[in-house]
C-alpha cells in the first residue's frame, strides 16, 4: 500500500529531456517566450508548446502575458530548489553517459 504523494508525475515531467532543458533555461535567468524555450530544447515551437502546457498544468511554470507575448517562468522557489537539488545527485550518479 502506497502512502504519501505520487511524485512520479512531476519526476516524469522533469525527467523528460526537452522539458528538463526548458526548465534549466528558466532556472538560469529571466522569463522566456515559448520560442526561446523551443530553441533551448531544440524543438519545433508546436512541440515545445505541448511540453510547456504540461509543465504549466503541473504547476512547475507560470505564464505572464505582456501585450501579445507570453513569458514563462518557474512557478515558485520550490521548483528552482528541486532542480538545483538534482544537480549534485546527477553529478555523483555516473549517469552522464546513460541514454534515457
Amino acid at each position: 500500500m502506497r502512502e504519501g504523494p505520487d511524485i512520479s508525475i512531476i519526476a516524469a515531467l522533469i525527467g523528460n529531456p526537452a522539458s528538463a532543458n526548458m526548465l534549466m533555461a528558466l532556472l538560469a535567468g529571466p522569463a522566456l517566450t515559448a520560442t526561446e524555450l523551443a530553441q533551448e530544447a531544440g524543438l519545433m515551437l508546436s512541440t515545445a508548446s505541448g511540453h510547456l502546457a504540461k509543465l504549466e498544468q503541473a504547476g512547475l511554470v507560470v505564464v505572464e502575458r505582456q501585450g501579445r507575448h507570453r513569458y514563462f517562468r518557474l512557478a515558485e522557489a520550490d521548483v528552482a530548489n528541486a532542480l538545483e537539488a538534482l544537480m549534485p545527485v546527477f553529478m555523483k550518479s555516473g549517469a552522464k553517459g546513460i541514454d534515457p
